[in-house]
This record gives C-alpha cells, sequence and structure tokens, in this order.
C-alpha cells in the first residue's frame, strides 16, 4: 500500500475498513499497534504503522447540518469536497479550504492543514467538537471549551481515531479569482503585507528565481471592499487567459478565474473537485513563521534559490490567522507560509531540506505535520512551544502507546 504521492510504503498489509464506530472501536481495543488512514494525503509516515491501518472511508456517519445553531457533523471519512457541496446545495458554506478539496476533513484537521487569508483560521479553528476513539476502544467527546480540545484537535493521530467532527458554518457566499503574473519582487516586496491583505485568500507563486514572481493569485469575496492594491500598476501583468500555478501546464483542472463570480467551494481550491490528482509525482513541504517576518524569509529563501529551484515545481506563499490548538502551525500567531511542492526525487529533496530549515530557522519556522520534514526533535520542541505537554497529553490517554509510530518516537520521543 502506498500513500497518494506515491513515496511512501505503508509497514504493514494489515488493513481494516470498519462500517460502524463499533466495529472500529473493536480494532483498536484488540489491535497491538493501529493507526487511522485518511485520504493517504500525508507525504511522511506520520499515519504509518506496523500494525493494523484503518481506513475510514467506509465508516458510518451521515453529513448532519443544524442551519439554526449554523453547524455541521461530518464523519472523519468524508473529504471536503463531499461537505462543501452538501452544504453549498443547502446555501451554507465553511470559512475555508485547502488548495485540493479531496482530502478527508477529519485528517486535514488533524495535521493542521489550512487555507489562506490573513483574516482565516486552520481548518481546524472552526471545529466546535470532535469524537475519538481513545486507546481503550472507548468512544469520547471533546468540545471546544473542555480542558483538553486544544490539546486534541491538532493531534496527528498520537491521541486516538477521530469518527466525526462538529464545525461552525456560515451563509454561503460567491467568490471571484484573479491572477497577476512576473509582479517584480523590488515592486513586491516593499507593499508585500497589502498584497496578501487585498483578499479573502492570496497566494504567491515563485521558484524564488529571478527578478519577478511567477503569479499571485487572488480570490475575493464578492460585495467585499474593492482593491487597496493595484497590481497592474506596480508591474505585475494581468492574465487574460487562464492559468495553472505551474508555468505553461494546461489549466483545464484550475478553478475557474478571470473574476467570473462562483460559489465558494468552486473558487477557494485552487483546482476543480471532479479532478484527481494521483499522479503521483510530487512531494510536498512547508514551513510556517510569524506573519511579521515574510519580507526577509522571502529573501533569505531566494539567497539559496540554486539548490532548491533545480528540485522544485513550484513554491506558493500564504497566510493564516492565529490559531488555539497545541499543534497547529499556526497555534498562538498570524502565519505566513512557505509550500514547496518538489520533484519526486526523495533522496534529493531530504539532501536540501536542511538547507531550507536552515534558512528559516531564525525565524522559529513550524513544518506541517503531514508534510515531508527533517527538522530533529529538539528543534521541533523550540518552535512547537506545546510540544512536550502534548508528549505528556499523548502518554496519558494512550500510556502503552497502542497509537504510537517511529513517527511519533522521531519527533515527540514517545
Amino acid at each position: 500500500m502506498h500513500n497518494w504521492a506515491g513515496n511512501l510504503t505503508y509497514g504493514t498489509t494489515d488493513l481494516r475498513q470498519p462500517s460502524t464506530v463499533a466495529e472500529l472501536c473493536d480494532i483498536v481495543a484488540t489491535s497491538g499497534r493501529v493507526k487511522a488512514l485518511g485520504s493517504r494525503h500525508s507525504f511522511n509516515d506520520s499515519a504509518d504503522t506496523t500494525g493494523t491501518l484503518v481506513a475510514l472511508d467506509r465508516l458510518e456517519g451521515d453529513i448532519e447540518l443544524d442551519p439554526a445553531a449554523g453547524t455541521v457533523r461530518v464523519g472523519a471519512g468524508v473529504t471536503h469536497a463531499q461537505l462543501a457541496a452538501f452544504l453549498e446545495h443547502r446555501g451554507f458554506a465553511l470559512h475555508n479550504l485547502a488548495s485540493l478539496p479531496h482530502i478527508s476533513v477529519a485528517g486535514a484537521i488533524q495535521t493542521g492543514t489550512h487555507g489562506s487569508g490573513v483574516r482565516n483560521g486552520s481548518l481546524a479553528a472552526k471545529v466546535l467538537a470532535f469524537d475519538i476513539v481513545r486507546a481503550s476502544g472507548t468512544l469520547e467527546t471533546l468540545r471546544r471549551g473542555d480542558d483538553r480540545f486544544a490539546a486534541s484537535v491538532v493531534g496527528i493521530g498520537a491521541l486516538g481515531i477521530v469518527t466525526s467532527v462538529t464545525l461552525e458554518v456560515e451563509p454561503s457566499f460567491q467568490v471571484t479569482q484573479t491572477v497577476h503574473e512576473d509582479l517584480p519582487w523590488a515592486a513586491a516586496l516593499p507593499h508585500f503585507a497589502e498584497i496578501m491583505a487585498d483578499g479573502y485568500s492570496v497566494s504567491v507563486f515563485t521558484t524564488f528565481v529571478g527578478a519577478n514572481t511567477q503569479q499571485i493569485l487572488t480570490k475575493r469575496r464578492v460585495g467585499d471592499d474593492v482593491p487597496a492594491v493595484d497590481l497592474a500598476a506596480l508591474g505585475g501583468s494581468a492574465a487574460a487567459v487562464a492559468v495553472h500555478p505551474l508555468k505553461g501546464a494546461a489549466a483545464e483542472n484550475v478553478t475557474e478565474q478571470l473574476g467570473v463570480p462562483g460559489p465558494w467551494n468552486e473558487r477557494l481550491p485552487h483546482f476543480r473537485s471532479d479532478f484527481q490528482p494521483s499522479l503521483g509525482t510530487e512531494i510536498q513541504s512547508e514551513y510556517l513563521v510569524a506573519i511579521e517576518h515574510a519580507e526577509p524569509v522571502i529573501e533569505a529563501l531566494r539567497a539559496i534559490a540554486h539548490l532548491i529551484e533545480p528540485l522544485l515545481y513550484v513554491a506558493e506563499l500564504r497566510t493564516v490567522a492565529a490559531d488555539a490548538g497545541w499543534l497547529s502551525p499556526s497555534y498562538g500567531r498570524d502565519s505566513f507560509a512557505v509550500h514547496f511542492t518538489w520533484h519526486q526525487r526523495y533522496p534529493e529533496v531530504l539532501a536540501v531540506l536542511p538547507h531550507v530549515e536552515a534558512a528559516l530557522a531564525p525565524f522559529n519556522a513550524r513544518p506541517h505535520w503531514g508534510k515531508v520534514s527533517t527538522m530533529a526533535a529538539g528543534e521541533l520542541q523550540r518552535v512547537y512551544q506545546r510540544l512536550d505537554d502534548f508528549a505528556l497529553e499523548a502518554l496519558r490517554v494512550d500510556p502503552h502507546r497502542r497509537f504510537g509510530n517511529a513517527f511519533l518516537e522521531r519527533t515527540l520521543g514517545i
């Protein structure tokens, strides 16, 4: 069995696909070591085990909308594409979505996945409650405000297997997308904070090589204020046709651009939900720093672009509002995220990542839990201030480390 990208072979052939929560509880209670699989979109071994893997795609759990309360309860195996289509059909929306809508709701939240926007928190920020199967096989519900909620909402699979999540929703909204190409860095950097705040969600695509950015993708809610930054006046060229984030790639799979309004679920992701990204030709890494460090981080990465660019498809620069999950990469600070999409040349990527991490070290960069990093446990403890507290919580709820694996031993020492 492989992950989505094909860069990881799982360490077991014991795969279970329970259809009920009771069946899942029994599997957990009677297994030696056990881990949950979502959509297999992690690029590292965080969900790997030599014991039992549990796929959640067949698990019971209809989507339950409560319009009066403004909430939705969703089973762990449901993807964001499925949930978003359900909500939009009923006039509701999530506050944000990741670039790909194909990922599972619970898995994305557990790894600290996020969308983009200076005022938009990670996907975990809108979690009100979740059900989780503990190591004993018992089902527990945690709610926002509970003592251990912040420890568990981004739990990287160390504290149990999430079976359902309750999220805040809001009325549906329309979004437009526009792209500006080849904006000079010399013009972008003095206005970078304003550019990143000049839309509901803004992404800058770059290889860090040369004098210009590659693309600036601006997503705006219909009815929001008019743009405050004139990217064309700064030297950017407004795209006249839809463009792919990878320069020269065919654009038929990107969500509609050119300022055409459309529902949130068809604009906030970069790619259409009916396009299944399964070529397995990439590896991803991502690091988040405090938002005030955005400009010096860009300059630090441009200084080592000669090391990065030969292995890079493209990098995406985004922003994320602070949240309260202990292991959220945006815990306690509004954040600037640097996402790398690498060619699938795994040994070479592993060799260049220490150079990237050294360049980012002065800025206390936190790696994304579902992507490839070489940061050691000591460095992770320095940048994730609640990591030791989280490790103690993991030992409290799972003293025999039923949910343990090599990833947690390497990163948390448990």
